[in-house]
């Protein structure tokens, strides 16, 4: 897929990109590069190949469910400047 220089300077534009001529003739060149990669990707034949969150086969360590602080609600709503129920109050934004 050829990429031309208006098209650079567009998406330069709608990302609000201050780009001058010179350095949007190095990104036609660097992006054409970049979509030639993709394209030879999806030359590949991907049959049978299950999608992949990660491509190492590796699991997270989580750590165990515990409360650990105190509950100090009482004490942080205290300095509110109104509270109800447990609950803090604020002014209304939206009409």
């Amino acid at each position: 897929m050829a990429l031309e220089h208006a098209e650079v300077m567009r998406a330069a534009s709608l990302a609000r990109l201050g780009l001058n001529d010179d350095e949007a003739a190095r990104y036609v060149d660097d992006l054409g590069r970049i979509l030639a990669m993709v394209d030879q990707l999806q030359s590949l034949d991907t049959e049978g190949v299950a999608p992949l969150a990660h491509p190492l086969d590796a699991t997270q360590r989580l750590r165990a469910d515990e409360v650990t602080e105190t509950n100090h609600r009482d004490d942080f709503q205290r300095c509110a400047p109104a509270v109800e129920k447990g609950l803090y109050l604020v002014p209304r934004v939206v009409e």
